[in-house]
């Protein structure tokens, strides 16, 4: 996995969380930014920008990354536009980031003029303010990845604790693990989980409440810090292989079922 830079300051919460899903989704997909730019009408020094959070996208860059990486565009298309609204815009002709050779090669469907949402014609009338909250929830609560069967799938999000609120990755901030054992089951207070599927790249409260189980077992899964990363899945592969369960680095029913015991 590469090591990202560090995301813009200027950035919104919201552009945030669109560029964060992207990097995931690059990792994910395993592809370089030439690879990005063989295969997309987007080139090297565009998909840099991108993922960098110095450009916005163009929706269509997002939609065929979600492709690339095997994921569901829709979501990732609604971070897109809450983040298209509070973009802090740094290229100076007011673009969309990409060369004049991208927007060459890009075919003409592509340009999308700026429009009021069709989406979520009731957004002018609920506020932004409740819009991004409903609408961030949908997106970053219900991470992209795959089923034990290996078919591309959105997992279900279980019911949190009350107080936790909607799970929103910060840079660099952990998570405190008080693991107690509550109707002969262990929980950390993040997640009542005990079906959600997490794997590499997985971004949740569910992951929060793995790590912390893992950590109360003696499997250190590195920060917790609610991102399923290298750390995180070597943890889970030697607490499987510890109990005798199938070492996949995934946290599905059964390994939640170790972890809670």
């Amino acid at each position: 996995m590469p090591r990202w830079k560090e995301l813009p300051g200027s950035l919104d919460d919201r552009a945030r969380q669109l560029v964060v899903q992207m990097r995931l989704l690059k990792d994910r997909s395993g592809l370089s930014t030439t690879s990005l730019a063989a295969k997309t009408a987007y080139s090297r020094s565009s998909w840099a920008r991108y993922l960098n959070g110095t450009a916005l996208p163009p929706r269509r860059a997002v939609a065929e990354l979600a492709r690339l990486g095997g994921a569901d565009a829709t979501r990732l298309l609604v971070l897109h536009e809450l983040a298209e609204a509070t973009w802090a815009r740094t290229d100076p002709d007011g673009g969309d980031g990409g060369s004049s050779a991208d927007r060459d090669r890009a075919p003409a469907s592509t340009a999308e003029p700026r429009r009021t949402s069709r989406r979520f014609p009731w957004a002018g009338a609920v506020g932004a303010t409740a819009v991004t909250v409903l609408l961030v929830g949908l997106v970053v609560a219900a991470p992209w990845e795959e089923g034990h069967g290996g078919a591309s799938r959105t997992s279900r999000t279980s019911v949190r604790p009350t107080g936790t609120g909607v799970y929103s990755y910060q840079p660099g901030r952990t998570y405190d693990c008080a693991v107690r054992r509550e109707r002969g089951l262990l929980r950390a207070g993040h997640s009542d989980s005990r079906v959600a599927v997490l794997q590499s790249g997985s971004t949740s409260w569910d992951v929060v409440e793995a790590q912390c189980l893992l950590r109360h077992h003696g499997f250190s899964p590195g920060p917790v810090d609610g991102i399923f990363g290298e750390l995180t899945e070597r943890a889970v592969q030697r607490f499987q292989e510890k109990r005798g369960l199938v070492v996949d680095g995934k946290v599905g029913p059964h390994t939640w079922g170790a972890l809670r015991r």
